[in-house]
């Protein structure tokens, strides 16, 4: 099954968006001063940021490098 060029890019904006999402809920976990467990929520906040926004980059970047060819 081939992606075309352009849902690539849709799919790598969502990826991109979702990471954002994922940074902010880390973010939200690190400032909330009376939540129990709020270390293992923003750490496990922003590796899944740095993963989903590292996916979504190579997402964008590989159907750019299609549309070009």
């Amino acid at each position: 099954m081939r992606i075309s060029s352009d849902d690539q890019r849709a799919i790598g904006l969502i990826l991109i968006c979702v990471g954002f999402l994922f940074f902010l809920i880390g973010l939200a976990a690190r400032l909330k001063e009376s939540f129990q467990s709020r270390a293992e929520i923003s750490t496990a906040g922003f590796t899944a940021a740095a993963i989903a926004a590292g996916l979504g980059v190579i997402f964008v970047l590989f159907s750019l490098r299609k549309k070009q060819s």
